[in-house]
């Protein structure tokens, strides 16, 4: 079977998982395609599917991953010891462990096609992480409590586990309760990481976007925690701050050389 044979074989299964979406034609175009599957896998609810699909899954997201092309972080230098910066999509990074900013259902963004960090990671780990953050949240019995977070294997990511973190968003004037909010974001995952022995984690920039935290402040709660943990624990764990924006990427040079 062919990348592209893979690609149309997963589209007819999940258009045929359920009814209201038996009308649609799959599009001829390899972009159009590529945006369906997307949007079908964002709107997909928690369940389980065959190994065949499965099989097929991985295989044809590996090879987008693989695509796209992977970078592994200890090919990066290191800005300060044990700390990098490294603008890319964080989806194509393989380290020990990477941040997503979810939502407080934790189950990924189910907006088709969205931008956010939590919509890629989702659509490119697979339908399985769904279903293990679904498993966990029943098991817990209620969202997510902003400034916690929980971990699950990566699945077709190329990093081992991806830790799940949810940020505070922003409705007005940021508060000291949001300042503290968005570094205990920071040490859950620290801590977390630690509990599971994970050597490399990368950080997204938790808050910002969708949730409106002002990057440059978020910025330094995310560098000023790091350090603070990394002092006060002697942790040798090694810390990547993942950014996307130049705008990101400009902050964290200027911080990072302060420190």
């Amino acid at each position: 079977m062919t990348h592209t044979e893979k690609r149309i074989y997963l589209i007819k299964a999940m258009l045929a998982e359920q009814s209201i979406y038996s009308t649609l034609e799959i599009p001829k175009g390899e972009w159009e395609q590529k945006k369906l599957l997307r949007s079908l896998f964002n709107l997909r609810p928690p369940m389980n599917s065959t190994k065949e699909f499965l099989m097929i899954q991985d295989e044809y997201l590996q090879e987008e991953i693989r695509q796209k092309g992977i970078t592994d972080f200890i090919n990066l230098d290191p800005i300060q010891p044990e700390i990098y910066l490294w603008q890319g999509d964080i989806t194509t990074l393989r380290c020990d462990a990477i941040v997503n900013a979810a939502n407080s259902q934790m189950l990924g963004c189910f907006v088709p096609c969205h931008n956010c960090i939590d919509n890629a990671i989702h659509t490119f780990a697979g339908i399985q992480l769904r279903i293990e953050c679904a498993k966990q949240m029943k098991q817990q019995g209620c969202e997510e409590k902003t400034g916690k977070a929980k971990i699950t294997p990566a699945f077709n990511l190329p990093c081992k586990y991806i830790i799940h973190t949810v940020g505070p968003i922003i409705f007005d004037n940021l508060t000291k309760k949001d300042e503290e909010l968005l570094a205990s974001c920071y040490r859950s995952c620290l801590e977390l990481a630690e509990k599971n022995k994970i050597k490399s984690i990368a950080f997204c920039c938790i808050s910002t976007g969708e949730f409106h935290f002002p990057n440059y402040r978020a910025a330094e709660i995310a560098i000023q925690t790091v350090n603070e943990y990394k002092i006060q624990t002697k942790s040798r764990m090694e810390v990547i701050f993942n950014v996307f924006k130049n705008e990101d990427e400009s902050i964290y040079k200027t911080l990072l050389k302060k420190c």
